[in-house]
């Protein structure tokens, strides 16, 4: 694959702090441009949180991790993969929401996701809290329900908040899951910790067999054994990947709404999407990244920095 209207701008030819910012650089490519039908992976922002609970902020997380992605090179240091040569990726552009009306914003979202779906391309997200994967699930899993691998720190498996609402940051898998979108016995939770309201989510879990890892799990055993699980688990068939940047510790991750203690540095946070290699990824996301935590900008550059793993993983499979 080597079709340079789909490489990024290099750094030698034009300062990584001029022109207008893209995802990594790449071209700018809406569903109205003559060349849309080329494209094979789409990196696409969903500024929206309208299903925050707390601390809200990840609406402006796309516009700031486009901005950080500006220092992200052509070559995986590690694995020598060149993601722009291997694949046609562009910038698909954002998903305008409703940013008062949540039933609509998701709607729109969905439809967004199933165009991008019917042009054969897949789809790397950058949110908007995590109420943005159910949308989108809803329009990758119209064949048949998914596996996913979810990194977190929290399940997203509760029923509902404040008497009654079903749609959340902390709903959307449960919602998944009895809408028909996620398989659960291909399900894998990954790093969930903090304190609790109670063992709701937990016990919905263990009835549809959705597997949690908790962290201390994950600290005991190790990335690649718990990596590995989490390989098995998903299988061969189609799967997604979540990513709530609240997985990481806030020490390297503070500019999130949620954040939980006693989470994996950012080095681990780059180790677990290595240890993706085989899985049959058919779309991913990077949420919860919000820019009024973030004084430094250090947490949009480390999930700019793991958009780029996951794009590397997607790359090998087009």
């Amino acid at each position: 694959m080597n079709d340079t209207f789909f490489h990024p701008v290099s750094g030698f030819e034009l300062p990584r702090f001029a022109g207008v910012p893209t995802f990594m650089r790449l071209p700018h490519v809406a569903p109205d441009h003559p060349r849309f039908s080329d494209v094979q992976i789409g990196l696409i922002g969903v500024p929206w949180d309208s299903g925050t609970t707390n601390r809200p902020g990840p609406r402006h997380g796309p516009r700031q991790l486009r901005d950080a992605s500006t220092m992200i090179r052509a070559q995986h240091c590690v694995s020598g993969i060149r993601p722009y040569e291997a694949a046609n990726c562009a910038d698909l552009g954002d998903v305008g929401p409703n940013p008062v009306d949540i039933i609509d914003s998701m709607e729109r979202i969905t439809a967004f996701y199933k165009t991008v779906k019917s042009a054969g391309i897949l789809p790397l997200t950058a949110g908007g809290d995590h109420l943005t994967s159910l949308p989108v699930l809803k329009a990758l899993a119209q064949d048949a329900p998914l596996g996913m691998i979810h990194f977190d720190s929290h399940t997203d498996l509760f029923n509902s908040y404040f008497n009654g609402s079903l749609y959340t940051h902390g709903t959307p898998f449960r919602r998944a899951v009895e809408e028909g979108f996620l398989d659960p016995k291909r399900m894998v939770q990954i790093g969930i910790r903090g304190t609790q309201y109670d063992l709701e989510d937990y016990d919905f879990a263990k009835a549809e067999g959705i597997r949690i890892i908790p962290i201390e799990e994950f600290f005991d055993r190790g990335v690649p054994d718990v990596m590995q699980e989490a390989r098995e688990i998903a299988g061969t068939g189609d799967t997604y990947i979540s990513y709530d940047i609240d997985f990481v510790d806030p020490t390297f991750a503070p500019g999130t709404g949620t954040p939980e203690v006693g989470g994996p540095n950012s080095y681990q946070a780059l180790q677990v999407v290595r240890e993706l290699q085989g899985v049959r990824i058919v779309g991913a996301d990077m949420v919860e990244v919000s820019p009024p935590f973030d004084q430094s900008g250090g947490t949009a550059f480390l999930g700019v920095s793991i958009m780029f793993e996951l794009l590397c993983q997607m790359a090998t499979q087009v």
